[in-house]
């Protein structure tokens, strides 16, 4: 195992996901890199191994508990410990009334941007606690706090998001892990050009997402990667469970 510290972000290959990866890089971190299996994800790998041959990528699914399983015993059987771990993937999920979208979408939303959390946590547990010192970031969303129509899986899976991460703070603390969570703003991501592609009849906002981004509103990736560092890698117990709002940092 290499001796500088190892971090796992998922939602790896692209978006803030990549940043993250490259930033956490460049300062000399191993990144194990998690997403689903992609070209983006294969020139990650490639950055990622210029500066540091320990770093990985792994593909992942993480709509499947399977292959979460099978990706967190992949990881056990290199590293022994981790370091931290940036819960980024997210998915927006079926945009539409919530008495009329499909079950199974919304089900999957709630898979990706929480249940998945919950299972790659718990099945790297040991190499966490390993680490006697582990850091757990969790990506949030105004979307948590804030109702929004037409998005109830997405609100519904950022809610629970917050909540799970200040329950591993609380149970965590004794293994010396700490877990907070950031908002990190409208980032210039594929997500919102999802979001703007959505008509005004399933998502009535969708104007004002529009013009977030015709008024040069997003927030590039990399700026977003270079405010969060210092909180992700950090290992402070006298924040842990707190979110916070990525443009207050």
């Amino acid at each position: 195992m290499s001796e500088t510290q190892v971090y796992l972000v998922t939602g790896a290959s692209k978006g803030l996901g990549r940043s993250i990866c490259e930033i956490l890089a460049n300062n000399g971190f191993t990144v194990i890199g998690l997403a689903r299996e992609t070209s983006e994800l294969l020139s990650l790998e490639q950055s990622l191994k210029e500066k540091n041959s320990e770093s990985m990528i792994c593909p992942c699914d993480l709509s499947s508990e399977a292959q979460i399983r099978s990706t967190a015993q992949k990881i056990s059987e290199k590293f022994t410990a981790i370091n931290g771990i940036i819960h980024n993937a997210g998915i927006i999920g079926p945009v539409g009334s919530m008495f009329e979208v499909d079950t199974k979408l919304w089900n999957e939303t709630i898979q990706v941007n929480l249940l998945a959390v919950q299972q790659l946590t718990k099945l790297l547990h040991p190499l966490m606690v390993n680490a006697q010192r582990c850091r757990v970031t969790t990506i949030s969303s105004g979307a948590a706090v804030n109702s929004l129509q037409s998005w109830s899986a997405y609100c519904t899976s950022k809610a629970g998001l917050d909540m799970w991460t200040r329950s591993l703070a609380d149970e965590g603390s004794i293994h010396g892990i700490s877990a907070v969570s950031v908002a990190p703003g409208i980032v210039d991501t594929d997500m919102q050009a999802t979001i703007r592609s959505v008509s005004a009849d399933d998502f009535p906002m969708v104007e004002r997402f529009i013009s977030f981004h015709e008024n040069g509103d997003l927030v590039a990736p990399d700026d977003v990667a270079k405010s969060l560092f210092d909180l992700m890698t950090k290992h402070s117990m006298d924040d842990s469970g707190n979110r916070f709002d990525v443009r207050e940092l």
